[in-house]
């Protein structure tokens, strides 16, 4: 099992990163996805538009989409 620090990453519609003041870290990637779980709508609202989960650095996976499906 890893120890390393969990992050995501954040692109806007036009696939520009975006930065969020308070960017979290997560002690394992059940963490990182509970909170994105719940956080989405508020990441959509402020111009997030998908998101890649990072392991110290490395790209898990992504880019998923925080839009609803149609």
């Amino acid at each position: 099992m890893s120890n390393g620090a969990w992050t995501w990453r954040y692109d806007d519609t036009e696939g520009r990163s975006v930065d969020l003041p308070g960017a979290q870290q997560f002690p394992s990637q059940s963490d990182a996805e509970s909170w994105l779980g719940e956080e989405w709508r508020t990441l959509l609202e402020t111009g997030v538009d998908t998101v890649y989960l990072m392991e110290d650095g490395q790209e898990i996976y992504g880019p998923m989409s925080l839009r609803p499906a149609e």
